[in-house]
């Protein structure tokens, strides 16, 4: 049975986390995830969060390829363009 090694990879605001899978042939990100989370991920709604494979947003049902590095995303806590615009506006 041939394997695939992915990586996970979860940034945090302090921290990022990264975990190594060796996973079955055909795997999906859904089982990336699962893998990740039975390896004790940190406290955070996997099922909800968007997730993507080296910086393209995909569906859970994504079959990965060997070397791929899944990406977990968090929400935004500021929209980028009102954060610029207010300190556009601070250094005049």
């Amino acid at each position: 049975m041939t394997t695939l090694s992915v990586t996970v990879v979860l940034a945090l605001p302090d921290c990022a986390v990264q975990f190594e899978a060796r996973l079955p042939d055909g795997a999906t990100v859904a089982d990336a995830l699962d893998a990740f989370a039975a390896h004790g991920a940190p406290v955070m709604d996997l099922a909800r969060a968007p997730v993507g494979v080296w910086g393209r947003q995909v569906d859970r049902d994504h079959r990965l390829s060997d070397g791929d590095r899944v990406e977990i995303y968090r929400p935004l806590v500021a929209d980028p363009k009102t954060a610029r615009r207010r300190r556009a506006r601070g250094n005049r």
